[in-house]
């Protein structure tokens, strides 16, 4: 049995999340509409002799992008020699291009049996991409009669949240970003899970690394490109931390964007973290959508990918130049 680490990106609009959901009614059937199931359905094609578990490092909500995640599965070839490392990244991206789904496999390394993608993990970071309409004028031209943005550039459907509100200080939402930057109870800022552990108060103590706000850009063709920028200043919402709770990013963004709006006040944040708990939450603030985040790295200390030195790689496993990825 051999252990492979595989770096991926995935656009999430066509899943209902990382995580596959289990029929327990019907367990056989593969569901495809999560991304950890479609890895473990092309998986399949390796044709390995032990039943495939694919465990993510990094648990993202439905609509939620990656640019990069890492999940590890052991696979146990027939001849007992390790899978081709090269050979597996090919094999699942032709895989993904040929039933059309939006997974790419970045690259492929094999590592030690104690190394595991979630909790070796040393950071994650996540970036949130907002865009905000630039005046007034702009806002009423841009809005329907159902208070719908009219103009949305076609590449960033599902990509990226625009605001229509030219009035938002994005100055204010920066000095909230650094009150909750560090650590804390974010029970307040933890949406409540099915998972009783994850309510538990001790787990929703995390630092976040660093929060920063600075200028973003559209992702659209040339054509689209200067339109956008004229209507729109956009802005990338960075995080940085080791581990997150569920739905705190989104929330914190939420939290930022209402700051800016005057909606909050920097001591209605205060308080929302230092007295921690889900009723401490305004009801006036809505979660902000999942599909403006995105997973944009999950890092490891090399010395974690080592082998003990009564065990090599394997012959049949070509070792990847180091990636700036891990």
């Amino acid at each position: 049995m051999n252990r492979y680490l595989l770096n991926i990106s995935y656009l999430g609009t066509n899943f209902r999340g990382l995580q596959k959901t289990i029929n327990r009614k019907n367990p056989l059937p593969l569901d495809n509409t999560t991304v950890q199931s479609a890895l473990e359905f092309a998986l399949q094609r390796l044709r390995p002799v032990n039943e495939i578990e694919v465990v993510p490092s990094s648990r993202t909500d439905s609509g939620v992008h990656a640019l990069h995640s890492t999940v590890h599965v052991d696979l146990q070839r027939p001849n007992g020699k390790p899978y081709d490392q090269d050979h597996i990244t090919a094999l699942l991206n032709q895989s993904f291009k040929r039933d059309d789904i939006f997974i790419r496999i970045l690259n492929t390394r094999r590592v030690p049996d104690t190394f595991h993608c979630r909790y070796s993990a040393k950071s994650r970071s996540y970036l949130y991409r907002v865009a905000i309409a630039k005046d007034f004028r702009v806002a009423e031209k841009l809005q329907s009669r159902a208070g719908r943005l009219s103009f949305i550039p076609i590449e960033e459907l599902n990509r990226c949240l625009f605001v229509p509100n030219p009035s938002l200080d994005i100055e204010k939402a920066k000095e909230a970003a650094k009150q909750i930057q560090g650590f804390h109870d974010f029970r307040t800022f933890m949406s409540t899970s099915r998972d009783n552990k994850r309510d538990h108060p001790f787990f929703a103590l995390r630092e976040i690394k660093e929060i920063s706000i600075s200028p973003g850009k559209p992702l659209t063709t040339q054509e689209n490109s200067s339109h956008a920028q004229e209507l729109y200043n956009f802005y990338d919402i960075r995080f940085l931390g080791r581990s997150f709770v569920y739905r705190q990013v989104r929330r914190i963004v939420a939290t930022l964007l209402a700051v800016g709006e005057g909606k909050l006040t920097q001591k209605d944040v205060y308080e929302m973290l230092t007295i921690p708990s889900k009723h401490t939450w305004p009801s006036s603030v809505q979660i902000v959508p999942p599909y403006g985040l995105y997973l944009t790295k999950v890092t490891y200390n090399e010395e974690d990918f080592l082998f003990p030195e009564n065990e090599s790689p394997g012959e049949d496993s070509s070792t990847p130049a180091k990636s700036s990825l891990l």
